[in-house]
């Protein structure tokens, strides 16, 4: 569709040549029975350059590409109407052209918003604190925590203050759908007070996407998620629901940076020789989860009790990480395929499968896009 529609503005903007050449001469235009200006001929050429440019820039994926877009099409349909009897027809691929214009800018303006977040969520955790993992550290954690630590290479190596990691998977939205989704995301987590930020685009068919941002801070949640990056279909925040489930999230996926398990809001107690219990509060909000390991040490599942929905008759349900496939980032072995999975009576829904395929800690990157 991107090619489809690059091939739309490049033919608009070509037909635009037809009212300058007409202007000075060059050929006889017998489809423009007007008159036309050498001025507005000028005219003509600019839309047509514009038009080319915002071609240019769409196909290179500039973010910005969407202004010039704009400005093209207002001067294009202005001479549209200057010349309606010639050239009304052009104004269905204006429509067609500010239509996706508006929707790159919506989804421009999400993401701003959401880096402007990120931007404030870092800088209230920046620290200077150049701390090691020891075994001091992990002396009181029950012994198959201590073994995952030292099998991910984590012990004795700087604890974690930032992180950063992308992800690619599939997602389904119900049950009952069959086809998965195409996503794409990123994520931001900070340690020392801590939170993080998820965003995510989901492609359901061409020319149609819904873009997502879970957000745990301050103890409390937040999940945003628009259509087309401009219409809301959920924003939930703030209630006991939405903020005990981010929390649990943010438990769970400290495995993505391990150090942070042995922070002073997480406390751990023993279920067997491969499983472990940790209960993790902050400010107010509290949450528990089991996580369990294999023999060697590998984290293999994360398992934590979790309301589906932040409805008030939004049902308690079990729910389930497992990983699998392990690399090393910044010499720490972390997992980096998985599922996530709600254990439902009449079934489990597997809504997301994920792969990590890039980590940065401590010095997190924030993306533009």
């Amino acid at each position: 569709m991107r090619i489809i529609f690059f091939i739309i503005i490049i033919l608009h903007a070509l037909i635009h040549l037809l009212g300058f050449i007409k202007a000075f001469g060059f050929a006889e235009i017998n489809q423009l029975t007007q008159n036309i200006s050498k001025p507005i001929g000028i005219l003509w050429l600019i839309a047509l350059l514009l038009l080319l440019a915002a071609a240019i820039q769409f196909i290179s994926n500039h973010d910005l590409w969407w202004i010039t877009a704009l400005v093209a099409v207002i001067l294009s349909q202005i001479l549209i109407i200057l010349f309606w009897q010639d050239a009304k027809f052009g104004t269905i691929p204006n429509i067609v052209i500010l239509l996706v214009a508006i929707v790159a800018f919506a989804d421009w303006n999400f993401n701003r918003d959401v880096k402007n977040e990120i931007t404030e969520m870092l800088a209230q955790n920046i620290t200077d604190k150049k701390e090691i993992l020891t075994e001091e550290k992990i002396s009181s954690l029950p012994p198959i925590v201590q073994k995952w630590l030292r099998n991910s290479g984590a012990v004795g190596k700087e604890m974690i203050h930032t992180a950063r990691l992308k992800q690619k998977g599939q997602m389904k939205m119900k049950p009952e759908q069959e086809k998965w989704y195409e996503a794409n995301a990123e994520q931001y987590f900070t340690v020392d007070n801590p939170a993080f930020i998820w965003k995510v685009k989901v492609d359901m068919m061409p020319l149609m996407f819904f873009t997502g941002r879970d957000k745990f801070s301050d103890g409390k949640g937040n999940m945003l998620i628009k259509v087309l990056s401009l219409l809301n279909v959920v924003n939930d925040s703030d209630n006991e629901k939405i903020n005990q489930g981010t929390l649990q999230r943010y438990l769970g996926e400290t495995i993505w940076f391990p150090t942070a398990v042995v922070s002073p809001y997480i406390k751990w107690e023993v279920i067997d020789s491969l499983s472990a219990k940790a209960t993790m509060t902050y400010k107010g909000t509290t949450g528990s989860a089991v996580f369990t390991f294999n023999e060697n040490g590998d984290f293999v599942k994360f398992s934590a009790m979790r309301y589906m929905g932040s409805e008030e008759n939004s049902p308690l349900k079990e729910w389930i990480i497992t990983l699998n496939e392990y690399k090393v980032y910044n010499e720490i072995k972390i997992p980096v395929k998985g599922e996530a999975t709600w254990k439902l009576d009449d079934g489990d829904f597997t809504w997301y499968k994920l792969e990590i395929y890039d980590v940065e800690y401590n010095t997190p990157i924030i993306e533009n896009n």
